[in-house]
């Protein structure tokens, strides 16, 4: 009820919004901190850190969102979830940083990555500025121990807590300063806090509303009540093929040459898939090749005239909810390919429903071709699903009682059967200094 009728909602969330994506908390019974204060050992990872998926908590946020009901986001989370989940970048504060995201120090661009960046602290990562005017080396975005929090996270966070008649804060524990005073900026306005966290924290005495229990199962109950449908999330992954060209000296055949890479560089790896089979429709003149590793490069030398297709099955790692991606491309080094440059957003937008529609993934489309002069080369933009996940809400009967207490088994429907369930160390932050 609270949120219905919120006017400036604001959602503060930490790691207990994260734990049933397989990604632990500190303090939690299952936490970082617990186990390692009880002498126990960490779990091992399941999957990697870059396949987990948002939990349904992070899919309603963004259907709160969507419904105008939802203002901004503050997290101190650096999984990049939200993100990935959909919450637009203007409308979310990562005040610990981003696992998955550089930036330029000199423009301020920011570059969402699909692998892990290699670095913590606000360091020179290997990567630089693809802005021509530009250039400089990208950093990372992750706080260490002793790196204050950016005032370009700090000042809307503070700004939107001011502005809030209710903060509503989801699997924190409130205990990391000064992150943890954010949300009682919005007392100072007549706005109420309401804590969900599985223990206690130092701020329940100043919340309006607290439940002790699973963040997921509050959540669902209350977007039951709303009557409002938790979405799916689809995650779409980007690769480009470099198709180039030679003539050999006696002019009579092509060398080519194939290559399969990340978008985000030549040199960057291609986290969602682990290895590529290439063979030729109805053609017996070539030979089919698996390339084990990357970067996946293909020789060949073909004569001028001919034509041909090429089938590349590109097989996915672990997480991804299709166990391959199948492209097919027409050859002929006659003929020149026309340049293509369609909306993105737009082709997303269709790949979305279609995947959502027949709950498959694999589905696949160019977003981008041109052609480079020297080498002479062709490189195409591919877009293609790898995870559809629905979320169920399993809730018959509701009472605010039943909120504190128990736990709902996460309800997903993934394509190959199964959920994300990993486990990761993660160095837990220090008190930042602002």
């Amino acid at each position: 009820m609270m949120i219905q009728k919120s006017k400036h909602l604001v959602v503060f969330t930490g790691a207990g919004i994260s734990t049933s994506c397989g990604i632990p908390d500190f303090r939690g019974p299952k936490g970082i901190w617990t186990l390692q204060r009880e002498g126990k050992a960490l779990p091992e990872a399941s999957l990697p850190f870059h396949r987990a998926v948002p939990s349904m908590t992070h899919m309603a946020l963004v259907e709160l969102e969507k419904a105008g009901i939802l203002k901004f986001i503050i997290s101190q989370n650096i999984d990049g979830l939200h993100l990935r989940s959909g919450i637009p970048r203007e409308k979310l504060a990562e005040l610990h940083g981003n696992s998955f995201m550089e930036t330029c120090p000199s423009c301020g661009a920011e570059y969402l990555r699909d692998f892990e960046v290699e670095t913590i602290g606000l360091k020179d990562t290997s990567r630089r500025c693809s802005d021509a005017n530009c250039g400089a080396k990208l950093r990372d975005t992750v706080l260490d121990w002793e790196d204050a929090l950016p005032p370009k996270e700090m000042n809307p966070a503070e700004r939107h807590c001011k502005m809030a008649d209710i903060v509503l804060c989801l699997g924190t524990s409130l205990q990391i300063t000064p992150a943890c005073n954010l949300p009682l900026k919005a007392l100072r306005g007549g706005g109420k806090i309401v804590i969900v966290n599985l223990q206690k924290t130092p701020k329940d005495k100043k919340a309006s509303l607290v439940i002790h229990g699973r963040v997921d199962k509050v959540i669902s109950g209350v977007m039951e009540i709303l009557k409002m449908q938790i979405p799916p999330f689809v995650r779409i992954d980007l690769f480009q093929i470099i198709l180039s060209q030679a003539l050999s000296l006696d002019k009579k055949f092509v060398n080519w040459t194939l290559r399969i890479l990340s978008v985000h560089g030549q040199k960057a790896t291609l986290p969602f898939i682990k290895s590529v089979e290439v063979s030729f429709l109805d053609n017996q003149d070539f030979k089919s090749a698996t390339l084990e590793s990357q970067p996946f490069l293909l020789k060949r030398r073909t004569v001028k005239e001919k034509s041909f297709e090429l089938v590349l099955r590109l097989n996915c790692s672990e997480g991804c909810g299709s166990s391959h991606v199948e492209v097919n491309i027409p050859v002929d080094f006659k003929v020149s390919a026309d340049s293509l440059n369609l909306d993105k957003e737009v082709v997303f937008r269709r790949l979305r429903d279609e995947a959502v529609q027949d709950f498959f993934c694999g589905k696949n489309a160019v977003i981008e071709r041109k052609s480079i002069p020297f080498p002479k080369s062709e490189v195409t933009v591919y877009a293609t699903v790898t995870n559809v996940i629905r979320y169920t809400q399993e809730l018959k009967t509701l009472a605010i009682d039943s909120l504190s207490n128990g736990d709902m088994k996460r309800q997903l429907a993934s394509v190959n059967g199964s959920a994300i369930s990993r486990k990761r160390s993660r160095r837990p932050k220090r008190k930042s200094r602002y």
